[in-house]
């Protein structure tokens, strides 16, 4: 099992961010592993809004299915899951200022299966994922 959380503030107003988060096709541009990430069910983001995700890290790739399953405007989760995984985002965010947000992004990857002998690695590797997460999401968000 991999869990990461890392709390950080990005210079633009909580509805822009919120926004931007929500709609997880944007993931391209602030998760690191994203390679692409396609809107799979029809019409506007909505809880239940389901996305194809492909991830490559480390030299693997991978395909996962994500739903949003909150959509609120201060806390959005997303899940994702294949055969071997079980991946869920949850962002929380709070006003920091007029013109700031602060996010809290917890990522909790639950392995299943043989999958879980990568649980000591990955736990590792995602630390540092986590870190480069943060300045993507900071990237993508302030150039709103």
């Amino acid at each position: 099992m991999v869990d990461v959380t890392r709390t950080f503030t990005v210079k633009q107003t909580l509805p822009k961010v919120t926004a931007y988060l929500r709609d997880f096709a944007n993931a391209e541009a602030w998760d690191p592993g994203t390679e692409k990430c396609e809107q799979i069910t029809a019409g506007p983001v909505a809880v239940g809004t389901q996305w194809h995700n492909t991830t490559k890290m480390y030299g693997m790739s991978t395909e996962l299915t994500y739903s949003l399953e909150t959509d609120e405007a201060e806390h959005i989760v997303f899940r994702g899951e294949n055969k071997t995984a079980t991946s869920v985002d949850d962002l929380t965010f709070a006003e920091s200022g007029p013109q700031s947000t602060e996010i809290t992004y917890h990522a909790h990857i639950q392995f299943n299966g043989i999958a879980k002998l990568a649980d000591p690695i990955a736990g590792v590797a995602f630390e540092r994922v986590g870190d480069e997460t943060v300045d993507a999401i900071t990237a993508a968000v302030e150039k709103l």
